[in-house]
């Protein structure tokens, strides 16, 4: 399995999955989710709210992974989480590692090959992005399944260095 770590736009990427850093209504908002929203297109809104109204009437849970076609993205499907967020109180590792592997276990449902991630719940949900990078590369490492690529695509030079760097020091370099 291949790790990448680069900087851009998650929406261009031509991979199996993205995932979407949402939030847990799955009905739109800021950043990557706004983003990947506009990208998709109206379809996309449309799938979520049918999740919403078929099998998570309450939302999605902090941690947890769910799928939808990408429509007009370049990837195949769409996989969402919801970070936790520090603002909230929402300030444990392992809801943001599961994030990440939650998102894996759905990308192998999926058959996906290719996974794109951002820097969940960095940003305004307050995360720094070191402790991203430590829970995102540390899932990527440890996951032993049937996805051959994962990116970690990045919205700045310096996000993207953070994440190298963390990434040598798991590595032991």
């Amino acid at each position: 399995m291949e790790i990448r770590i680069l900087e851009g736009d998650i929406t261009r990427r031509e991979v199996d999955a993205i995932v979407n850093a949402a939030n847990s209504s799955l009905l739109g908002g800021g950043g990557v989710d706004g983003a990947i929203h506009r990208a998709a297109g109206p379809e996309l809104l449309a799938a979520c709210r049918e999740l919403r109204s078929s099998q998570l009437p309450d939302g999605l849970p902090v941690g947890s992974a769910v799928a939808t076609e990408a429509f007009r993205l370049p990837a195949r499907w769409v996989i969402h989480t919801v970070g936790p967020n520090l603002h909230a109180g929402q300030n444990d590792p392992a809801l943001l590692a599961s994030c990440f592997s939650e998102s894996l276990r759905v990308a192998d449902e999926l058959g996906a090959r290719s996974v794109a991630f951002p820097a969940i719940s960095a940003g305004v949900y307050g995360w720094d992005g070191g402790s991203v990078a430590l829970a995102g590369l540390g899932e990527a490492m440890k996951y032993d399944g049937g996805v051959q690529l994962i990116e970690f695509v990045l919205f700045s030079a310096g996000l993207a260095e953070t994440f190298r760097g963390v990434h040598r020091s798991l590595l032991g370099q």
